[in-house]
């Protein structure tokens, strides 16, 4: 159910509701954690190839909820940090680096926006924001800057996101349904998760945001990024039929201008 922000705190609202998802998606068949105990990747293959060799780079991952990419990046060689807000996420994710024997992955708890501080001033060769975070995010100015001043010098950000477009789509993949330019914040009160619909969640409001391509890629810019490229991909949440194709995901690679 869709409802008006009224004096709802997002973050307050979101972080209750991502703590209470966290022992559902640990429990559940979506995130499939035994599978990637027992070596199972996460990522998707243009992430892979577009993000290049991490063997021996400091790579950061921002909003890494239970730490399962962040965890396929160390199994890749990177030196990894995760940050996540929801304190039973990073522990989920500090427990899986123990139990996989990774001894280069370090969690942080703390909001995004608070990264600069949290991390003490430290920088990374690759800052890696993975898919469905930008949504929880009311200020993306505010984040490509917090994005900017987290990569190293000779270092680049990479975003792996779903296409905007895909918010507006119907669930026929085809429709729209949505204002691509709405900028207000979308506020649902509803139980349930993308993992599990049917779970029993008391803490079920959150608040959300779009973003589109352009103000994603004009905020990077701004924030002093220089943009390396912007790929879109057909590859996401629906399954159209043949000859039908709307762009589902993007990913952005964007480097520290010296």
């Amino acid at each position: 159910m869709t409802r008006s922000l009224g004096t709802t705190d997002w973050r307050t609202a979101n972080r209750a509701n991502w703590d209470e998802r966290v022992p559902i998606h640990v429990a559940g068949s979506f995130y499939d954690l035994p599978g990637f105990v027992a070596g199972r990747n996460t990522l998707r293959d243009f992430e892979v190839a577009e993000v290049g060799e991490v063997a021996g780079k400091k790579l950061l991952h921002l909003q890494c909820h239970i730490g399962l990419d962040t965890l396929s990046w160390a199994r890749r060689g990177a030196i990894v940090t995760g940050l996540d807000f929801s304190a039973p996420a990073v522990e989920v994710a500090e427990g899986l680096a123990a139990q996989i024997g990774v001894t280069t992955a370090r969690f942080v708890n703390a909001d995004v926006y608070d990264a600069v501080q949290a991390l003490n001033g430290r920088t990374f060769d690759v800052v890696y924001t993975g898919f469905g975070a930008l949504c929880w995010l009311p200020d993306i100015a505010r984040w490509a800057q917090t994005a900017a001043d987290l990569v190293a010098p000779e270092g680049f950000l990479y975003l792996a996101e779903f296409h905007p477009l895909a918010d507006v789509l119907a669930e026929d993949g085809r429709t729209i349904e949505g204002d691509y330019f709405r900028r207000d914040p979308i506020v649902v009160d509803a139980p349930g998760t993308y993992a599990d619909p049917n779970a029993p969640i008391t803490a079920g409001l959150t608040v959300e945001f779009l973003h589109g391509v352009g103000d994603v890629v004009s905020a990077l810019a701004a924030a002093g990024l220089h943009l390396e490229f912007l790929h879109e991909h057909n590859r996401g949440h629906f399954r159209l039929a043949a000859g039908q194709r709307v762009p589902q995901a993007y990913t952005v690679r964007a480097a520290k201008v010296r």
